[in-house]
């Protein structure tokens, strides 16, 4: 694993628990504690973690008011995203009704189905805007809009949810516990992917490694109810093995 992958890491589970030990992130990265300790040096360096004696702590999570603009998020890791995209575009089938879930790796998945014979189901603006010009038809559901994430939300959205049945679904998420749950930041946007989840036929995770823990508050559903995982390849082994186990199927990139 890279400097850079293990960061993503790091930051990640500190965003998640407030403060973890070098001991704790050492075990969790399969690197030596030496390490994590020039990792944790060069990250309080930049100003990203505070360092203490064993480990490290971060001052706050994001709250919704801190919450990065839509267009800010899309280009982290953006490779990564668009290599988890392709992959799950190449999942649908024509014909299909395809349920694209808010999140910028959606997003990617909408431009390579914009000109293929589907039903794409949406509340999120920003996978409209990739497929409004193509050839696919698109069911937009509407609700309260969030302008900073550019997607609708609320009561409306569900109640719209319940009365569509997808053949396969692409949720996203901000976070993935090593208990197999899946999580969010956002309690109005769980409401919606927790909808998506409990009504789809074929339910498909999209998490690069970045999201293993990463951050959430709120739960969506649990890797034991997700028919596939689409992730890339330094993603826990051990939280992956929890949709494996209960006969899903992890695609690692």
């Amino acid at each position: 694993m890279i400097a850079r992958q293990r960061d993503d890491r790091i930051l990640a589970a500190l965003r998640a628990d407030g403060t973890v030990s070098a001991q704790q992130l050492a075990s969790m990265l399969q690197v030596s504690p030496s390490t994590i300790r020039r990792d944790l040096g060069r990250l309080a360096d930049d100003g990203r973690l505070h360092r203490v004696h064993g480990g490290a702590y971060v001052q706050s999570v994001e709250t919704p008011d801190e919450e990065r603009p839509f267009a800010d998020v899309a280009l982290d890791r953006a490779d990564e995203k668009e290599t988890v995209a392709a992959t799950a575009a190449s999942l649908v089938r024509d014909g299909d009704v395809v349920y694209l879930d808010i999140g910028t790796t959606t997003m990617r998945v909408a431009r390579r189905l914009r000109d293929r014979d589907v039903l794409v189901v949406t509340s999120s603006l920003a996978v409209l805007d990739q497929v409004r010009t193509g050839r696919a038809e698109v069911l937009l559901l509407g609700g309260s809009l969030r302008r900073n994430f550019e997607s609708f939300v609320g009561p409306l959205t569900t109640d719209a949810l319940r009365a569509v049945r997808p053949d396969i679904t692409f949720l996203s998420c901000t976070g993935v516990r090593p208990d197999g749950a899946v999580l969010d930041d956002i309690s109005a946007e769980a409401a919606i992917k927790r909808g998506a989840a409990e009504f789809a036929q074929a339910l498909v995770l999209l998490a690069t490694d970045a999201k293993f823990p990463g951050t959430g508050t709120f739960k969506v559903t649990d890797l034991t109810e997700v028919d596939t995982v689409i992730t890339t390849k330094a993603s826990d082994p051990a939280t992956l093995e929890l949709c494996r186990r209960a006969g899903g199927e992890v695609i690692t990139l």
